[in-house]
């Protein structure tokens, strides 16, 4: 699924140097913002706000409980996924642009590891 070069729902495995090899919005040459549907099990990139993206994957049927925002960092192998986003900050859901929960952090990075190859 393509949003005409703006936002788009990797569809295709990548590798790494592919994501940014093909985003248009690197923020501060360091990292890309992405979304993760960790029931539908895809993930939204390149937008200058993880909200852009967020709003993208709920207008295409996702729900709002299963998005998260995430960043993939250009430079430190070791910390490749940040899981900081303003829209994971959910009163009932979790309290921090951190996600708190150990289990939708493993969620989000096996949906990760099914399309993105990090070596």
């Amino acid at each position: 699924m393509d949003n005409g070069g703006y936002m788009k729902i990797i569809s295709n495995k990548i590798t790494k140097k592919e994501l940014f090899e093909n985003s248009d919005h690197i923020i501060e040459e360091s990292f890309v913002k992405a979304v993760v549907d960790i029931d539908k099990r895809i993930i939204a990139i390149d937008a200058e706000m993880h909200a852009d993206l967020e709003k993208y994957l709920l207008d295409n049927g996702s729900k709002q409980t299963e998005l998260w925002g995430i960043n993939f960092h250009t430079e430190d192998d070791e910390d490749f996924v940040e899981f900081d986003s303003l829209i994971n900050i959910r009163p009932r859901q979790n309290k921090h642009l951190y996600i708190d929960d150990e289990n939708i952090r493993a969620k989000i990075l096996e949906v990760v590891d099914e399309w993105i190859l990090t070596i």
